[in-house]
């Protein structure tokens, strides 16, 4: 297997032909030295992120649009219509509190820069600059012509290197990369919650709506009238309707979130991206704890804090990377 260096020098060697004029004051990538990481990220420290792809986009709408849908039905189908007040304000405000963090969630690690390198910035200008010692070179990457920080990726979608780069994400319009990845496990972790909530609230309601049989030919005619309206402000049909779309809908979204979230809990504990796991990658940085590996993702002390969206972890902005000579 070879290293990540020599498979950028293969692909250094295979199209410098080919950019030789359009990327003319590019450096040749050799070695990699140590560079600080407020230099790799300042250009684009303070700019607004959102990735214009249109797959991605109409993936995001439909995220935000099942949501709804299914606060709709909860609200409307289910918890409105009952005469238990205590259960319908109960399970409306947990339901709703874990939707709206849900959709925070999904808009920071969509809005969040994941650690986008700085495009065009191996110009012959920048590394002198830099003060490098005799023979040092750095490592760039030959599509975005920047300096490739150690364990980036360049992602085709976002068309940038992204520091610690898991993956490119549809469902949230982004790559999930160093900056954004609290946000992600949390976004997967409620929509799991979520789905979960409104799966547990579906059984109930059918076992308490079909405990009463809700033809209209029973002789019970006017009791079952009332069963009717305390199930539901819709017809019996558009409600079952209703209640199995939802049903459908959670029973995917609780399993596809949940090994996503058990995904990226295992990734972040062994500090190794997916990936490094894919291409089986030489580990060439320090091995710490899982303790301080989740810190370092969610923030330094644990706190309530890890589980809000609206707080913004330090991703251990004291650190420096470190290049492997």
């Amino acid at each position: 297997m070879k290293s990540p260096v020599h498979r950028c020098r293969d692909v250094e060697h295979g199209r410098a032909q080919g950019r030789a004029g359009a990327r003319a004051n590019c450096q040749q990538a050799e070695q990699r030295i140590p560079i600080s990481k407020d230099v790799i990220t300042s250009s684009a420290a303070s700019a607004m992120w959102f990735i214009r792809d249109a797959c991605g986009i109409v993936c995001a709408l439909i995220t935000w649009l099942l949501v709804l849908y299914a606060d709709f039905v909860v609200l409307f189908v289910m918890l409105l219509p009952s005469k238990n007040l205590t259960y319908s304000i109960v399970n409306g405000t947990l339901f709703n509190i874990l939707a709206f963090l849900a959709l925070a969630s999904h808009l920071r690690a969509m809005c969040t820069d994941p650690g986008a390198v700085p495009k065009g910035n191996a110009t012959k200008e920048y590394i002198e600059s830099l003060q490098l010692k005799p023979g040092q070179v750095v490592y760039k990457c030959p599509k975005c012509c920047s300096i490739k920080p150690d364990r980036a990726h360049h992602c085709s979608v976002c068309k940038r290197c992204i520091r610690k780069m898991d993956h490119h994400c549809p469902w949230v319009n982004n790559c999930v990369g160093e900056n954004n990845q609290k946000y992600f496990v949390l976004f997967t972790m409620y929509i799991a919650l979520v789905s979960l909530h409104s799966l547990v609230m579906v059984v109930f309601h059918f076992l308490y709506c079909f405990e009463d049989d809700w033809t209209t030919g029973n002789p019970h005619q006017k009791h079952h009238q009332q069963v009717t309206r305390e199930c539901s402000s819709f017809s019996p049909p558009a409600t079952v309707i209703l209640l199995i779309l939802l049903c459908f809908e959670g029973l995917l979204f609780l399993i596809f979130t949940s090994v996503m979230f058990g995904t990226q809990v295992h990734s972040i504990c062994t500090d190794e991206t997916g990936i490094e796991q894919l291409k089986k990658e030489e580990r060439r940085w320090s091995k710490k704890t899982k303790w301080m590996n989740m810190r370092a993702v969610f923030g330094h002390p644990f706190s309530f804090l890890w589980f809000s969206p609206f707080s913004t972890p330090d991703h251990g902005k004291a650190e420096t990377y470190q290049y492997v000579v």
